[in-house]
């Protein structure tokens, strides 16, 4: 082979291989609990980076009923294995659901950011809310978490993966019988709640 041809070569497998590695680490809500396969938000991604035109791959390493103990557990060897540029992070609803301490979550979720820092991904947290039966006083402070743990990481957030869905008066048709998980219908609009955030940390 040439040089010059060995230089195309080269040229052509660096082009093939996508600018940014999207690592989504989350619960059934990005994994498309009660849905048919590629309807979810994660996979709706997927084909928004393609008519971006955005080099991009989208890993999506959600598991249904997943805490951020669980997260934090599971990271490492996914950051080694797929070497991210940027980690999505959506985990803390379970957490709340089985009445673990805030503080707990929080320090998982600040773990989680720390160790993509150290891999050298950018990350972009994605918020929950809770519903007004846990109590005015859980509720806020389960909200406010998201908010001081991506100011002291330095972290990008979207308040809410849900707004629009579940904070409106209507909530209950864009929510399965179980009145947890979103509808097919709902994960256009999640997406559109996390489109413009991911966005700005692409390359």
């Amino acid at each position: 082979m040439g040089l010059y041809s060995a230089a195309a070569t080269a040229a052509e497998a660096a082009l093939s291989v996508p600018a940014n590695r999207i690592l989504v680490l989350g619960d059934s809500l990005s994994a498309e609990y009660g849905l048919k396969r590629g309807s979810g938000w994660v996979a709706l991604l997927e084909n928004k980076l393609g008519t971006e035109k955005i080099s991009a791959t989208v890993i999506n390493a959600s598991i249904s009923g997943d805490t951020t103990s669980g997260g934090r557990a599971r990271l490492p060897p996914l950051l080694k294995k797929h070497q991210p540029n940027l980690l999505v992070i959506e985990l803390g609803a379970n957490d709340a659901l089985r009445g673990l301490p805030i503080a707990l979550t929080q320090d998982n979720l600040m773990a989680m950011t720390q160790m993509a820092t150290r891999a050298n991904a950018r990350v972009l947290l994605l918020g929950m809310q809770l519903p007004p039966n846990f109590g005015r006083d859980y509720t806020q402070r389960f909200a406010a978490m998201y908010a001081t743990t991506a100011k002291t990481s330095r972290a990008a957030l979207v308040p809410f993966l849900l707004k629009g869905i579940a904070d409106v008066p209507d909530s209950e048709k864009w929510f399965q019988a179980d009145r947890i998980h979103p509808k097919e219908e709902a994960h256009p609009l999640m997406l559109a709640n996390v489109w413009p955030e991911l966005k700005k940390g692409l390359k």
